[in-house]
């Protein structure tokens, strides 16, 4: 097989590569101004008919989701990988051992969450974990739900994966932009038939998200199909149906998973601790604005993953350098409209009782602009050498970023933490996964022109 290789950063990537990117963040970008603005909804509506203290506990619990993607221990690598690779997954016997052990794992990570959750609980912890952000008396029992329904949705979460690794990651996107919608409308009944809910926000949204893994793990069976009926079948069969080893990629995503959300996840959590509620309340409703631009970013540079894990396999190779200005510039241009829009969105979802300092806001402008050029670099090594060279920077970045960040959230207040998190990407992800890309592009180059003849090979006739 001939591999080609491209070295120069500049070289655009096959138009297909650019389609899957455009046909991705394009469904995200539709669904995210309906998202955004049914956002600012529910923010004012649940400052108007529960007040503050209730909507900083909203932003610190649903929070929480992010620390956890770790609990499905890296498997998303492993289902990804494989069914990128095979050109048949529906009826692939590595793919469909993949499938039979993430479930079984899946279902001992979800007991095991489970328990630690009502240990906890029963400890009356979570006022010392998650500090005065809580609110007293509903919040200890609405952390708790909030944990349990995660756990309730990781065996039936890999869906997403599924649909990421078919090339299907639109759908994942669309399914998901159901949230916000969903949650407005349970709201609406909550506030209609007058039930005390204040405390319980972040449940419903986590009840929301559980109904939706489901609603995309189906999608995936049918497009699946038989694979994945047949793996859930095969799921308590242990003596006669044996999973496949997925440990070499699974256990440098899973340190990544813990790693990455505790740093740049816990903004939060600092704030809670160092600044309190109206900080807090004030970082929840900019989070808010500029986090759906997270998202977009997330739903188009997804779709790279299985993009350059088939084209590897193919034996194509090229430099993301390219792709990554242009997400970064993305990215920095929706921050920028947002950034000068801030005020009016400000006023008009909290009523003028939060206003957002020009630092908060130029802080997440920063911050969006790199996660989008960390990204195609990202989703370029996600081979298992590259996942082990990511989880080792991510490691070296969250002390930086948590001792920056709990620094600057006591002398600049909500924009700290943020600041923490951009000097984090900037040094761990965007400059560090540049520099590892650049240096396997010109070692695989060296090795394709080693590996060429000086001069052609003459076949002897028979």
């Amino acid at each position: 097989m001939t591999t080609v290789l491209d070295p120069a950063p500049g070289r655009t990537p096959e138009p297909a590569l650019w389609r899957a990117v455009l046909r991705s963040g394009g469904t995200r970008l539709l669904v995210l101004p309906v998202s955004a603005l049914l956002g600012i909804v529910v923010t004012r509506l649940v400052l108007d008919e529960w007040g503050t203290g209730a909507f900083a506990q909203y932003g610190l619990l649903v929070s929480l989701g992010a620390l956890l993607p770790f609990a499905d221990l890296g498997l998303s690598a492993a289902v990804v990988n494989a069914v990128a690779g095979s050109p048949d997954p529906a009826h692939d016997r590595h793919v469909h051992g993949v499938l039979v052990t993430t479930v079984r794992v899946l279902l001992g990570s979800a007991a095991v969450l489970s328990a630690l959750v009502l240990a906890v609980a029963a400890a009356g912890a979570w006022p010392a974990l998650l500090g005065p952000g809580l609110l007293p008396g509903s919040g200890p029992v609405a952390a708790t739900l909030c944990f349990l329904l995660i756990a309730l949705a990781l065996p039936v979460g890999f869906g997403q994966r599924l649909l990421t690794g078919l090339g299907r990651n639109h759908v994942a996107v669309a399914v998901n932009g159901l949230q916000t919608p969903l949650l407005l409308a349970v709201l609406a009944v909550v506030v209609w038939t007058g039930a005390p809910a204040g405390g319980y926000v972040a449940v419903l949204a986590y009840a929301v998200t559980a109904v939706l893994a489901v609603l995309c793990t189906w999608s995936a069976a049918r497009t699946l199909h038989p694979a994945v009926g047949r793996a859930l079948r095969d799921v308590p069969r242990f003596r006669t149906v044996r999973g496949e080893r997925v440990s070499d990629l699974a256990w440098p995503m899973l340190v990544q998973m813990i790693a990455l959300p505790l740093a740049m996840q816990t903004d939060r959590i600092v704030l809670s601790h160092q600044a309190g509620p109206e900080t807090l309340a004030e970082y929840n409703l900019a989070a808010q604005m500029f986090t759906p631009i997270w998202a977009l970013v997330s739903a188009a540079g997804i779709t790279l993953w299985p993009a350059y894990r088939r084209r590897r396999a193919q034996g194509l190779d090229e430099s993301p350098a390219r792709m990554s200005l242009a997400f970064g510039a993305a990215a920095g241009a929706v921050a920028v409209v947002i950034a000068v829009a801030s005020p009016l969105l400000a006023d008009v979802a909290s009523g003028g009782r939060i206003t957002l300092g020009w630092g908060l806001v130029g802080a997440f402008v920063l911050l969006m602009t790199l996660q989008g050029l960390k990204y195609p670099a990202g989703m370029y090594l996600t081979d298992a050498p590259g996942l082990r060279f990511q989880a080792g920077m991510v490691c070296l970045m969250l002390p930086v970023n948590l001792g920056v960040s709990w620094v600057l959230a006591g002398r600049m207040g909500a924009a700290g933490p943020v600041l923490g998190s951009a000097l984090g990407v900037a040094l761990f992800q965007v400059l560090a996964n540049a520099l590892r890309v650049r240096r396997l592009l010109r070692h695989r180059a060296a090795d394709a022109a080693a590996a060429r003849p000086d001069a052609p090979v003459l076949q002897e006739e028979t």
